[in-house]
């Protein structure tokens, strides 16, 4: 069943709405900001709206698109020690794979992560935990109807002092069945992430997203991007948005595989 965009797009505005009339609860500075932002196991609720436009996708050469909806959540064990909870529902529009065929949009699959993490790190600053996908999609062509579960991991270096934030994020998924539509998988993702930051809460960055199938035939396993962007933290009355914009090229990709993907992200704060 497709999704009433309508309907989406209603929910979403009502959500963004309810976010910008909640108080952030502290005051930080944009540079802070932004580089709070920029950690994955940061101890702040948040709710990223990351909209990926995959340019000639499909033996079609069309336009696929991604909406990750992306909530944040920590939770605190003790004094040492939190809990990450990150999960990407994608919303997708996918187009037509063929003559004399139509696209479908709906729902895609899950990932839910938790990393546990500690709560007062030093210059250096890592979580890891597992990673479980759950088939949530909507319809045949969006996802696969069998569970996975693997490992993941963070490490990044962020110092207050220095306009650098840097790390590296990866997990490997498993599938724990084959009987489901889609058969099983094994899937790889490493996401390096490079940003400097300016006063005001202006920053580059280049965050690829490479992956591997581990399954697949050699020449058609990795996608591997190159790119970058800007971002800008701005404010809706006391609620900080860190905003993103960047283009990335595929120089290794599987037939049929998009060759460009441009990516656009409002991602909502709430610093404690």
């Amino acid at each position: 069943m497709k999704p009433n965009r309508f309907a989406l797009a209603l929910g979403v505005a009502a959500g963004v709405a309810f976010l910008a009339a909640t108080p952030a609860r502290a005051e930080l500075s944009a540079e802070e900001l932004a580089k709070l932002a920029q950690n994955p196991v940061g101890n702040l609720i948040s709710v990223p709206f990351q909209n990926n436009t995959n340019l000639n996708f499909g033996p079609e050469k069309r336009t696929q698109n991604i909406l990750n909806i992306q909530p944040v959540i920590p939770i605190s064990i003790d004094k040492d020690w939190n809990i990450i909870t990150r999960t990407i529902l994608p919303v997708i529009s996918m187009p037509a794979l063929g003559p004399g065929t139509s696209g479908t949009s709906g729902i895609g699959d899950t990932v839910l992560t938790a990393f546990l993490s500690p709560a007062n790190p030093g210059k250096w600053i890592w979580g890891a935990g597992p990673v479980v996908q759950i088939p949530t999609n909507s319809n045949s062509e969006l996802g696969n109807k069998n569970w996975g579960l693997g490992p993941s991991a963070v490490v990044l270096h962020l110092d207050h002092g220095d306009p650098w934030v840097y790390g590296a994020l990866f997990n490997n998924i498993w599938s724990v069945s084959s009987s489901g539509q889609g058969g099983s998988y094994n899937n790889f993702l490493l996401q390096p992430f490079i940003n400097y930051n300016f006063p005001g809460g202006f920053y580059l960055t280049t965050a690829p997203i490479i992956t591997a199938d581990w399954k697949a035939e050699g020449s058609q396993r990795w996608t591997v991007p190159l790119g970058g962007g800007i971002g800008k933290i701005f404010h809706l009355g006391k609620l900080p948005v860190n905003t993103q914009l960047s283009a990335y090229y595929n120089v290794v990709r599987p037939d049929n595989a998009a060759n460009w993907q441009i990516r656009v992200q409002a991602q909502f704060m709430f610093p404690k």
